[in-house]
């Protein structure tokens, strides 16, 4: 059960990555990116080709910038092609499908076990220590903890107040002199890069990507995110609503786990992420409006 909850804190972690970066995009910018799910596999296919290559430490920069450009294309077609912005992601989620397919060289499937990664490098460097065996939980920590310090700092800068703005009131920025298409397209950017690093370090700690890798991680992150808002609320600060956020997607991964350990069939769990996110987003409301019902069902008892 210990190896269980642990393995849930690691994916947690590291998906935590692509809820920080919805976090970016959807609760700063105010857009939902649907192009998350090709995204994620875009940064463990470029990361695994680079890692296979024999560059296990450039794999990490090469999922940032094929995350850069998916984000920067998806802002283009935004704000330059007039075209709305969930339609935008979901363009670039199908298109990204093709390209992942030709960057992992016309195959569906990367087997990765002989492969040097920057997993297998700490592994070997604790090998010996009290901490042997923890490689892909001190890594995910430390890149969740990278991206955190990252954000709170970025978004305090007055580029990163310039965006939180946009996605507050872009008419109001666009008087003010700030270009707001430039403030997409730098969210959106940073937004691919986590997302693509999420994929990238998710396919090296599991030694194997797939073309599939990356479905569902929308559905995911947005359940993640909603259940972390619950620790906070929308006048807490960046800091907490931040790390709440990566509360939430270890509070969501541990549910994972609990299903998996019922024996829930595998194509059931996509209707547990389903259920996860009604439940975040209807029960604020229902919660808001609990007393309203209530005296509607003593009104009528009473009738």
């Amino acid at each position: 059960m210990t190896l269980l909850i642990e393995t849930a804190v690691e994916l947690g972690l590291i998906s935590s990555l692509t809820v920080l970066a919805l976090f970016l995009s959807y609760a700063m910018l105010n857009i939902c990116d649907l192009s998350t799910d090709g995204c994620f596999t875009l940064g463990a296919a470029a990361g695994a080709v680079v890692a296979i290559s024999g560059h296990p430490y450039l794999s990490i920069l090469a999922a940032l910038l094929a995350g850069c450009a998916s984000g920067f294309i998806t802002a283009f077609l935004q704000t330059k092609m007039g075209i709305d912005s969930l339609l935008s992601g979901i363009i670039v989620n199908t298109a990204l499908f093709s390209i992942n397919i030709a960057i992992m060289g016309n195959s569906s499937l990367l087997n990765m076990n002989k492969t040097v990664t920057v997993f297998t490098l700490l592994k070997d460097a604790l090998s010996e220590s009290l901490l042997a065996g923890k490689q892909t939980l001190i890594i995910a920590f430390i890149a969740v903890a990278l991206v955190l310090i990252f954000l709170n700092v970025f978004l305090r800068t007055r580029l990163g107040i310039a965006i939180r703005a946009t996605g507050n009131n872009p008419a109001m920025v666009k008087s003010s002199s700030i270009n707001p298409t430039i403030m997409i397209t730098i969210g959106l950017c940073l937004s691919g890069a986590f997302c693509a690093l999420s994929g990238c370090l998710l396919a090296q700690s599991q030694k194997s990507v797939n073309i599939d890798i990356g479905q569902g991680m929308l559905t995911i992150s947005l359940a993640s995110l909603l259940i972390g808002n619950i620790f906070s609320s929308s006048a807490s600060s960046i800091r907490v609503r931040s790390i709440c956020a990566v509360i939430g997607t270890i509070i969501f991964r541990l549910v994972y786990t609990f299903a998996l350990r019922l024996n829930m069939p595998a194509y059931m769990l996509k209707l547990v992420s389903s259920i996860i996110v009604i439940i975040a987003i209807a029960g604020p409301y229902l919660k808001k409006n609990y007393p309203l019902y209530r005296r509607k069902i003593e009104g009528r008892k009473a009738c």
